[in-house]
Order: C-alpha cells, then sequence, then structure tokens
C-alpha cells in the first residue's frame, strides 16, 4: 500500500486530484484527515451512507409494534371503565413512540456494526501514525 503525506491540505487535494487523473479507481484510495475535507469526498464521489434505511426500518417497526401491543392487550383483557372505549389511541402514542425510538436506536446500531463489517478490524490506524497531517492510502495492484 503507497502512502503520502502531506502537512498542507491544497497540497493533499492536488495529490489526490493526480492520482485520480491518472487512473487510479477511486474505490482503491483511502484518505485519513485531521479535519473533514468536502472537497476530497466530492472527488472520491463517496454515496450517502444507507444506515438511514436501518433506522427508519426499525423505527416504523417500532412504531406498528407499540400500536399492535396495546391495542392487542386491550382487546385481549379488557379493562371497561365509565362507557370509556376500549381502544383509546392518545395513551397509547407514549408506547408505539418509546418503542419507535428504541427499536430505531437498536436497528441503527446493528446496521453500523453490519455496514463496517465489525467486529473483524483488519488494520487499525493508530492516530499517532498520521499525527495532524493528510495522508492518501492507495492500494496496489495484485
Amino acid at each position: 500500500m503507497k502512502r503520502f503525506t502531506f502537512d498542507d491540505k491544497d497540497a493533499f487535494l492536488a495529490k489526490l486530484k493526480e492520482l485520480l487523473a491518472s487512473g487510479v479507481p477511486a474505490r482503491r484510495i483511502q484518505i485519513v484527515t485531521p479535519i473533514p475535507v468536502h472537497e476530497a469526498l466530492h472527488m472520491l464521489k463517496v454515496p450517502a451512507s444507507p444506515l438511514k434505511f436501518f433506522t427508519f426500518t426499525g423505527a416504523l417497526t417500532g412504531f406498528v409494534a407499540g400500536f399492535a401491543l396495546t391495542i392487542y392487550t386491550s382487546l385481549s383483557w379488557p379493562l371497561i371503565t365509565s362507557g370509556k372505549p376500549i381502544v383509546a389511541i392518545p395513551p397509547y402514542m407514549i408506547i408505539a413512540f418509546e418503542l419507535t425510538i428504541l427499536l430505531g436506536a437498536l436497528a441503527s446500531l446493528i446496521g453500523f456494526l453490519h455496514l463496517n463489517r465489525l467486529p473483524s478490524i483488519p488494520h487499525i490506524l493508530n492516530p499517532d501514525e498520521t499525527g495532524n497531517q493528510y495522508v492518501i492510502f492507495v492500494e496496489e495492484d495484485q
């Protein structure tokens, strides 16, 4: 793996542009920067994370499960008091909200672990290796 280290953001961006212009595929380039460099992400065409779909699916599941649980419980063991309806939506919204947050957060955690292929970590980058420098790693042809 080739390593290019720079102290200057402009030199880093120039080398990255040069590598991409020379035909190196963006999927073979990894960058490490001390601060977010949005220009580099645009040059590498980094796609948006699909994590939002895990979160949405978990939250929707929690919302439906919250209402299903409370409605099923009320219909199975009705507590008829003062002629009030057996199924009343406003109090059930609390349970639905809580399960929405719970399952949304758990799905986000599971999605995060899945998308990052954790817990197997082939190469851990120590922050002391790069310091406050801009680094470009280019994978070699095999």
